[in-house]
């Protein structure tokens, strides 16, 4: 949710004086959708985990049981594999909103022909690729 970000950007009519910009963007769906997976998929794995060591005999003597946790495995593996993707583009996209270069440009104040706006340090994303990754 990148438009409840604030930043401060100081207008060169008034020295004192600052105008509030707000980041575009909600990118919130796809990390959602990955955390809500992932806790879905913890808890049937301890539900899966309660039955296979509670209920062995149960889980063996039933032949649609087996099937049934095989076929539940595929669509959180799938799901798994959509989710990761989702969460990659959104990674992406906020990238892509929070990049200095077009924050600079959004920036009225650096729209003047003597004016040179520069960012100073990139932002640190490597753990942010490496939640991507895993």
């Amino acid at each position: 949710r990148l438009y409840q970000i604030p930043f401060e950007m100081p207008d060169c009519e008034g020295q004192s004086e600052t105008h509030t910009l707000h980041l575009v963007g909600d990118f919130s769906a796809p990390a959602e959708f990955f955390v809500t997976l992932g806790v879905f998929s913890f808890l049937y794995a301890m539900a899966a985990l309660v039955l296979y060591l509670r209920f062995h005999s149960l889980y063996g003597e039933n032949k649609k049981l087996p099937f049934a946790d095989f076929c539940v495995t595929i669509c959180f593996a799938f799901f798994w594999l959509v989710a990761a993707a989702a969460w990659g583009k959104g990674l992406t996209d906020v990238k892509a909103a929070t990049r200095p270069a077009s924050l600079i440009a959004a920036m009225g104040v650096c729209q003047g022909q003597e004016v040179v706006c520069n960012a100073g340090t990139t932002p640190a994303m490597g753990l942010a690729n490496i939640s991507v990754v895993s």
